[in-house]
């Protein structure tokens, strides 16, 4: 008897990144009022109940339009399919490449669960150091930016030295 397959391993990272992203966003829901600040360590990290219309970094978020987030969730969908064709066709790149596009893919999910749910995404990591303050951010913004990081990590890696062969 073998061992798990490798999609069997992506589709647990797949689940484990939607399942992390909806359980802290439930648990943040659920224990704080929308607006909230708690602070975790302070002048570092702080937990803020925050909703998020647009797009990364607060884009698209101001105004109502109707279509905001019918367009969104048109454009994530899209993303997930090219995806999972990558990674159903083997096009995904080498090791680093599947895994990061599994934690991109989980990411987006996450993300449009929310916009389906709720036409908006909840985010509540508030990261900051001394004057810099990061936007707020959830598990599943940490998971595509993890993945896009292991993709380009990949990518530069094979750039450098492009006769080994991959893992």
């Amino acid at each position: 008897m073998g061992g798990v397959s490798r999609s069997g391993w992506l589709a647990a990272l797949f689940a484990a990144v939607v399942a992390a992203d909806q359980a802290t966003k439930y648990a943040v829901a659920k224990l704080t009022d929308p607006g909230e600040l708690r602070v975790l360590i302070p002048g570092l990290l702080n937990l803020t109940h925050t909703t998020n219309p647009g797009v990364a970094f607060g884009i698209f978020a101001d105004g109502g339009a109707p279509w905001r987030a019918p367009l969104l969730i048109c454009f994530s969908a899209a993303v997930m399919a090219l995806i999972v064709w990558l990674l159903a066709t083997d096009r995904a790149g080498g090791g680093l490449g599947r895994y990061g596009m599994t934690l991109i893919l989980g990411g987006a999910a996450g993300n449009v669960l929310d916009r389906v749910l709720r036409q908006s995404v909840t985010d509540f990591i508030d990261f900051h150091l001394g004057a810099y303050h990061w936007y707020t951010f959830n598990v599943a913004d940490s998971a595509i930016v993890a993945g896009a990081a292991l993709v380009l990590f990949e990518m530069l890696r094979d750039w450098r030295h492009p006769h080994q062969e991959r893992a």
